[in-house]
């Protein structure tokens, strides 16, 4: 049986360290990942190459801490380090879900993952299996937002997706005011002068660059992954 046809056959999915704590205060949800591998998975049996970048918020968020006193650049190689912990969780999960993983890390680590090769990112995205990205950019004063635009671009993924717990981008906190509203699509331009945390000012200013749209959906909502790289609606579209 033929797969359905796709609207985009390589993808960037950005996922929070914070989307691993399910309902936990901290840390890793083991059914959380679970569900989040089983969409993903999902949506790599239709033959769409899956690269990821992980954050490390559940684990440690280095610019809170960075603000309480301590060194911003120490502050964020930990963040980087806690990236890595969710990327290692998240390849074994899949792994064992029998959807081939591999992480490359930013961080020269190699006992622990690979370092980051474009040419052989490139080569496992093309064989099926999913690449997870960890350690942001390698560099410190840069989210891994910024990380997931930049590995986006470098593996020449049509769409950078956005996971979240909100399905999409409203006008203002849906956890705050009733009144805000949902956007089903929306330019760069108009997110950056709307002031809209779509994604953080560097990483929508280049991929505003270099025409790479971002789709903000909820991977809490079934199957909204799979309708995004459908083309199906789901979330706010942002593109040029």
């Amino acid at each position: 049986m033929t797969a359905p046809a796709t609207a985009y056959s390589r993808i960037l999915l950005k996922l929070s360290g914070e989307a691993l704590m399910g309902d936990d205060a901290f840390g890793i949800n083991r059914g959380t990942v679970e569900m989040i591998v089983a969409q993903v998975k999902e949506v790599a049996d239709l033959g769409v190459q899956v690269g990821v970048v992980i954050g490390g918020g559940n684990i440690f968020r280095g610019v809170s801490l960075g603000a309480a006193g301590m060194d911003r650049a120490t502050a964020d190689y930990m963040g980087m380090l806690a990236t890595v912990i969710n990327a290692l969780a998240l390849q074994d999960a899949m792994n064992r879900a029998g959807l081939p993983a591999r992480v490359q890390s930013a961080l020269n680590i190699e006992p622990v993952c690979e370092p980051y090769i474009r040419g052989k990112a490139m080569r496992y995205l093309e064989e099926g299996k999913v690449v997870i990205f960890a350690a942001g950019t390698g560099n410190p004063f840069f989210t891994t937002d910024t990380a997931a635009a930049l590995r986006g671009r470098e593996m020449e993924a049509q769409i950078v997706l956005k996971a979240t717990k909100v399905d999409g981008v409203y006008t203002a906190d849906p956890n705050k005011d009733p009144r805000a509203t949902r956007y089903e699509s929306i330019t760069f331009d108009e997110a950056i002068v709307k002031n809209l945390k779509v994604m953080d000012a560097t990483a929508l200013a280049l991929c505003r660059d270099q025409k790479l749209p971002i789709n903000v959906f909820s991977i809490f909502k079934v199957g909204a992954l799979r309708r995004v790289v459908m083309g199906e609606p789901e979330g706010t579209l942002v593109h040029a």
